[in-house]
């Protein structure tokens, strides 16, 4: 059983993505963040394939914000190592605030254009 919260986010996950797609030029970076791990992945959606991902699994242990820091960092870099300079950011449902915003930011600072 999925409590009210749970429902709320998977309700705004589907309105965003309506609206955002990823291509083969703007792949979809999209997050999912569990209570103690952040992942990010790099989708086309046209064909369905995932062209770089990162997860704070591999890190030495550290507070959250700054596990998502790293996680945008190795992201970014993993992207640019695979020719991706731009992408579609997906917050998946979640408030583009905190951890979420952190991880964008690091992406950012890494050299995505989003």
């Amino acid at each position: 059983m999925t409590t009210k919260k749970v429902e709320r986010r998977i309700k705004i996950k589907y309105r965003i993505r309506k609206k955002v797609n990823g291509t083969a030029e703007r792949p979809r970076m999209t997050v999912f963040r569990s209570n103690k791990q952040i992942y990010v992945q790099i989708i086309n959606d046209l064909t369905g394939l995932t062209l770089a991902s990162a997860s704070s699994l591999g890190l030495e242990k550290m507070p959250k914000i700054q596990q998502a820091e790293k996680v945008g960092e190795l992201v970014a870099e993993k992207a640019l190592a695979a020719g991706i300079t731009a992408v579609v950011f997906d917050r998946n449902g979640y408030l583009y605030h905190g951890r979420v915003k952190q991880l964008a930011d690091a992406a950012r600072k890494g050299g995505l254009k989003f």
